[in-house]
């Protein structure tokens, strides 16, 4: 039997055909479109959802049930001694929290690790790269949990809208924000500090916005020679390359790296947005 298994979900950004390479599990992570349950990657592709995104659907985020998080629990435990399970912030779903309860249960304890270390998207996805290189060094999943949650108070995520139609929807700003903020063509500047989504600044214009974003977060991120900025985007790499070109005139990154959006971040962000960890 193999020690230390991974496990995360879907609003990583991991797909099932990183998940095989990288010798984990994915949780797939549950949507209301309208009145209908999808799971992302099992019910309905990347670009399905970008299209409804576009078409105005009504989109709300959801959470497995607990049924579906034993039983996967359940099958790695048939292969693995123990588990680390690195789900969305608590501080954006009651997943995470309800799975912490159940490995505090008997028969899990000691041997599934719930990680809560703040992260949604695409620094969930590199924490998930992170406990996959400690397992490969040997370390347990209990020093995993621990040195992940460690780095909770080390990383923001920064959000450029092209539109708040999608906050609006998910009931993060009301309605006339949303409309003073379309009329006026201001675009705001997001941040997701521990998971909790606030407003850092605005500007006139997506440019000008997405500019001050990024001077935003160079100013946040201290030494950047040793740092790995990711830029995810939703259904606008033209946007991330933008981001790219415009943080490399501030700052000697170690490494910038463009990918694309997945669960909660593409209902937050919607279609053009840009969201950006240091």
């Amino acid at each position: 039997m193999k020690k230390t298994g991974i496990m995360t979900d879907s609003h990583s950004g991991i797909l099932n055909e990183e998940a095989e390479r990288l010798g984990i599990k994915v949780l797939p992570m549950p949507f209301y479109i309208g009145e209908k349950v999808y799971r992302e990657g099992v019910d309905l592709s990347r670009d399905e959802f970008y299209d409804m995104l576009r078409k105005g659907v009504d989109v709300s985020t959801s959470q497995p049930s607990p049924v579906e998080v034993l039983d996967m629990w359940k099958e790695m435990l048939k292969e693995y001694e123990e588990i680390v399970y690195i789900p969305l912030s608590s501080a954006l779903s009651g997943s995470c929290m309800a799975a912490q309860a159940m490995a505090n249960e008997e028969k899990f304890a000691g041997k599934v690790f719930v990680v809560d270390n703040g992260r949604v998207a695409t620094p969930m996805h590199r924490s998930v790269l992170d406990a996959v290189e400690m397992v490969e060094k040997g370390y347990s999943g209990a020093e995993i949990k621990k040195i992940l949650e460690e780095t909770r108070e080390k990383m923001i995520i920064y959000i450029g809208l092209s539109t708040l139609e999608y906050l609006k929807k998910g009931g993060r700003i009301s309605s006339m924000t949303a409309l003073a903020a379309n009329v006026l063509n201001i675009k705001p500047v997001m941040g997701a500090d521990k998971g909790v989504i606030v407003k850092l600044d605005q500007a006139r214009g997506i440019n000008k916005g997405l500019a001050r974003m990024c001077a935003i977060a160079v100013k946040d991120a201290g030494d950047i020679a040793e740092k790995t900025a990711v830029i995810a985007h939703c259904n606008n790499r033209g946007r991330a390359e933008q981001v790219r070109d415009e943080l490399l005139k501030l700052a000697p990154f170690k490494e910038i790296v463009i990918t694309e959006t997945a669960g909660v971040a593409t209902v937050y962000a919607g279609d053009g947005g840009i969201v950006l960890a240091i």
